[in-house]
């Protein structure tokens, strides 16, 4: 009896087993920005001690070191996203503080069961897409040229800003 009652239960409970559903796909893509040299255009720059918050927010997004590629999420209840950049960030009288406020649209789009809904973003044209700013006491602005390669943010896979300093 034993034998039947355990034979029932592991039937019913394999029948009542799903697929798994595992988010394999892409999710709300981040603002892929790039740094290039301003005197030669094609040539990558890396940052030094750039650190990133974001504005009204407490925390910071992290100090970057090195690195010509970096990833910013996008605000997904608002049409407007603005970050603080401040390169040499750890100098005490070399730090150079910028602003970039991004201006989109946004659309949920449904991906699938497992991973639900992501939001993609569409840049406003050129310059209203991309506002630079100074800090409230202006050192001069360290980044020199914005360029907008792509409006629509859909995936990770391409550079969507182009930041020459």
């Amino acid at each position: 009896m034993k034998k039947i009652l355990t034979l029932l239960l592991i039937t019913i409970s394999l029948s009542s087993c799903e697929k798994d559903d595992i988010c394999i796909d892409e999710t709300t893509p981040r603002l892929i920005l790039e740094f290039y040299d301003i005197s030669n255009p094609s040539n990558l720059k890396n940052v030094v001690n750039l650190k990133i918050k974001g504005v009204g927010q407490t925390d910071d997004l992290g100090i970057y070191n090195a690195v010509s590629k970096i990833e910013l999420p996008l605000d997904i209840t608002q049409d407007t996203t603005q970050y603080s950049l401040i390169l040499n960030s750890t100098s005490s009288t070399g730090a150079n503080e910028d602003f970039l406020q991004f201006n989109y649209t946004r659309q949920n789009v449904f991906v699938s069961r497992a991973c639900g809904y992501k939001t993609v973003f569409e840049l406003n044209g050129f310059p209203s897409g991309v506002i630079k700013t100074d800090a409230a006491i202006p050192e001069g602005f360290w980044i020199q040229d914005i360029n907008i390669l792509t409006t629509n943010i859909e995936t990770e896979n391409e550079t969507h800003i182009k930041i020459l300093f």
